[in-house]
């Protein structure tokens, strides 16, 4: 091998560290792998656990998923391709290779070992990228910025699947429904999220589900923030709010944020430049990005 039902009650202040505004949606294919299968299954009653899933120790191929594989130093050798619903890639020179159920690691020592052995190359040092990620998936519903299948390439918490999907609708409720694989249910709301520290903001396993519900009477409206703030969450939106107190309400502004570089995506879209007087609307989701040295 080569170097290589349980409620708690939480609101909407909270949303750990957030991820893009948007996602595109992948369709569901393949099975889960046995290590995730056996996550979810193991998870307490309460669905509430501060310890990653599996993924950490590196993404699991299956059916749908895109790959590129190189050749270190060979131009010639470049391929993108799809596992196949068999599990296999299919690769110039050595043709079909199982890759379900691997890691990149696995596939890339065993597409090694394989153009060896036929005398394709000698060591070859190869390359192998997941580009395209089909087989895990998490569906979020109700009402979000943008409802669907959200794919997922890391260890993602319940508040970042929330922001991924553009942050809960203006008509949305401050409860969030996770409900595992195994049946069990979380509710949670975004405001005790930002208070209960890590272990009320669980991980989400492939296969989970998402679902945010209508606001009850007497909610309150909330906007989120992510980006290169140190606060990143979504929170309770304060009367004639403007884009300077959302950014201190999310704690300001890090070293390496720019006043400048302040995005706000309404119903979806994002909306003309504001300078940072402009009025917060309920929904709103405020991205904030890097300045320039």
């Amino acid at each position: 091998m080569r170097f290589r039902t349980f409620r708690f009650s939480l609101s909407k202040a909270f949303l750990g560290s957030i991820g893009a505004a948007a996602i595109a949606f992948g369709s569901p294919v393949g099975a889960q792998s046995a290590a995730v299968e056996q996550a979810a299954a193991t998870q307490p009653d309460s669905g509430l656990s501060e310890q990653a899933p599996p993924l950490a120790e590196g993404y699991i191929l299956g059916s749908g998923d895109v790959v590129e594989v190189s050749v270190v130093g060979r131009e010639e050798y470049k391929a993108r391709v799809q596992v196949q619903v068999d599990g296999t890639v299919q690769l110039p020179f050595i043709r079909s290779v199982p890759a379900a159920e691997m890691t990149t690691a696995q596939l890339q020592d065993e597409v090694e070992q394989r153009l060896q052995d036929g005398g394709y190359y000698t060591d070859p040092v190869v390359s192998v990228i997941v580009a395209g990620y089909a087989s895990r998936y998490v569906v979020v519903l109700g009402q979000v910025g943008t409802p669907g299948l959200l794919p997922i390439d890391r260890n993602y918490r319940l508040s970042e699947v929330i922001a991924r999907v553009g942050g809960i609708s203006p008509g949305g409720s401050e409860t969030v429904i996770l409900t595992r694989q195994n049946g069990s249910q979380v509710e949670v709301t975004l405001e005790q999220m930002a208070t209960g520290g890590a272990a009320m903001d669980p991980f989400v396993a492939a296969g989970d589900k998402v679902f945010v519900d209508r606001a009850s009477e007497g909610e309150r409206p909330s906007f989120c923030i992510y980006g290169e703030v140190n606060s990143a969450g979504c929170f309770p939106l304060g009367d004639n709010m403007s884009l300077r107190m959302a950014l201190a309400r999310a704690g300001g502004l890090t070293k390496l944020g720019s006043e400048k570089k302040v995005e706000i995506f309404r119903d979806g879209e994002e909306i003309a430049k504001q300078d940072l007087s402009a009025q917060v609307m309920a929904g709103d989701v405020i991205k904030v990005g890097e300045r320039f040295f």
